[in-house]
């Protein structure tokens, strides 16, 4: 039997693009894509699908699976995961667990600025369920991280989060808007201090208050050449 080198990490093979977009049509056939199977997850969830549409739909999933398997050829990285390292509110956030609009598992939390802060607004599906008929305390902690990573964004200088303290005032339910708000307190030295509030309704669900650390944007670069490398 003929060896065959063993395939390298598709890690290594990727590369960060922070400042470009994807081709257009190929973005927008993701972003269709992605929110088909948005509704698919939350379908998921409450459904009474007989056995025999559910194995077809298998079959076809699992195929198509295999076919985009096929194409992960170290497919270079647009934009960033998330809001905090970036240092800049507009820049691309497709990737995000939270606000990417090509990531099927964001709700996805919509942020954007208004005056000094920053507001985002998401309803969370049942597949974000908790607590019976509300949304799981870790993604609300989450949500909070990418709101107030926003915020300290607004600042100009890319940072990772230090420290996060959610206190949860009330439940937050599920299927409904819920809006976040967040803004910087102070910023001391490498420390940028923020806090934010969710509320559904007039009722206050949680309160938080984070510290992000500047970090050199270069460093990330850094890091990414050497995975790339291998030497990471």
């Amino acid at each position: 039997m003929e060896e065959t080198e063993p395939k390298e990490p598709l890690a290594r093979r990727s590369s960060w693009i922070a400042d470009e977009a994807p081709p257009e049509g190929q973005r927008a056939a993701l972003l269709r894509l992605v929110a088909a199977m948005r509704k698919i997850t939350e379908g998921l969830m409450d459904m009474d699908a007989p056995e025999a549409d559910l194995v077809l739909a298998a079959e076809a999933t699992e195929r198509f699976a295999e076919r985009l398997e096929a194409t992960r050829t170290g497919h270079r990285t647009w934009g960033f995961a998330e809001t905090s390292t970036s240092g800049n509110t507009h820049a691309m956030f497709d990737r995000s667990p939270l606000i990417g609009m090509g990531n099927p598992v964001a709700p996805p939390l919509r942020l954007w600025e208004e005056g000094n802060e920053v507001v985002g607004t998401a309803v969370f599906g049942t597949q974000y369920e908790g607590p019976p008929g509300h949304v799981h305390g870790g993604m609300v902690a989450a949500a909070f991280d990418e709101a107030l990573g926003m915020a300290q964004a607004m600042t100009g200088q890319p940072g990772m989060t230090g420290t996060l303290t959610v206190r949860y005032r009330r439940p937050t339910p599920l299927h409904t808007e819920v809006r976040f708000r967040a803004r910087v307190a102070r910023v001391e030295g490498r420390k940028i201090f923020a806090s934010g509030t969710l509320h559904a309704g007039e009722v206050l669900c949680a309160e938080a208050e984070g510290v992000f650390i500047m970090v050199d944007f270069e460093r990330f670069r850094t890091a990414v050449e050497r995975q790339a490398s291998g030497k990471g």
